[in-house]
């Protein structure tokens, strides 16, 4: 049973582009707080405008950790995400009552607050055979396969992610359980309160932010930002949104302002799988996202006695 004097951790959450970087700043600074990133692509330091990277002002506002800490030639792991952050909090509490985590990435927010699921042994063979088959007939045929076996999980994973389809398909092929049968049966002790804040829009505000963000991004220099990464596209940290659309007009397959739209498209989608996650959370406090700061940390203390 967690007392009053236990340390809490306010994990902002909700779609792509909606606001949580500015919302988390105000929180950390209310607080007197530091904030614990959660976004599997900001930790890659060479990938800096395409994952919306805090700016350097927002960065200096308050102090970030897990925030382009690692190198694309690194594997880093979700796992590897829990027991770094779970140590860093260990350490921060000591100094901290209240510490703020902020990302969109679901699963990195959940290994977190909850810790990661169990799964069974998987044969190397069943991981070589789907990697063979990535090769031979490409992303879809790996999509289909989901879709058709496990189709709750279909609606949440990031689809053009190959990664997380062979994950998710390997599971499923050595049990003949679908990979979403696993999900949420375990529940890991923490020695602190989760408290979850979200923001939310209507769908055509979030589309038209997102449009907007994009944008942006090219104007910033995506587009050379991408070029200096092609000859290394082949990495997991790659299979992202923003970059595998330019390689593929790098590649002559599509034109730049189709590249453009394909980014587009392909972030509305992620926002949506987003949601789907997000909304399966019951703990998570909603608001909109231009609600005022006074009425969400007025919230926050007067539900959590903070």
């Amino acid at each position: 049973m967690q007392d009053a004097d236990t340390p809490v951790l306010i994990c902002v959450v909700g779609p792509t582009a909606i606001g949580k970087t500015s919302l988390s700043i105000k929180l950390a600074t209310a607080f007197g707080t530091e904030i614990i990133a959660a976004d599997s692509r900001q930790f890659y330091k060479e990938m800096e405008i395409g994952t919306a990277v805090p700016s350097r002002t927002e960065l200096e506002a308050a102090t970030h950790h897990f925030v382009q800490h690692k190198s694309i030639f690194e594997s880093y792991s979700v796992g590897d995400f829990e027991r770094d952050v779970i140590e860093l909090l260990d350490n921060l509490f000591q100094k901290h009552q209240v510490l703020v985590m902020v990302g969109g990435s679901g699963l990195y927010v959940d290994a977190v607050a909850k810790g990661l699921d169990t799964f069974p042994a998987v044969p190397p063979v069943i991981r070589e055979q789907l990697n063979t088959e990535l090769e031979h007939h490409g992303v879809t045929v790996l999509q289909q396969e989901l879709r058709k076996v496990d189709p709750d999980y279909y609606q949440k994973v990031d689809i053009h992610n190959p990664h997380r389809l062979i994950r998710a398909l390997e599971i499923y092929r050595a049990t003949g359980h679908p990979y979403s049968s696993f999900l949420n049966k375990n529940s890991s002790k923490r020695n602190f309160k989760t408290v979850y804040v979200g923001l939310t829009a209507p769908r055509e505000i979030i589309y038209d932010r997102i449009n907007t963000r994009v944008d942006q991004m090219i104007a910033d220099g995506l587009e050379d930002e991408a070029h200096t990464l092609y000859p290394h596209r082949h990495l997991n940290a790659l299979q992202t949104v923003g970059y595998k659309e330019l390689f593929s007009y790098f590649d002559g397959e599509i034109s730049r302002e189709q590249a453009i739209s394909e980014i587009k498209k392909n972030t509305r989608r992620f926002a949506k799988r987003q949601g789907t996650w997000f909304r399966k959370n019951e703990a998570i406090t909603w608001f909109d996202y231009d609600a005022e700061f006074s009425e969400v940390i007025s919230e926050i203390k007067a539900k959590n006695a903070l």
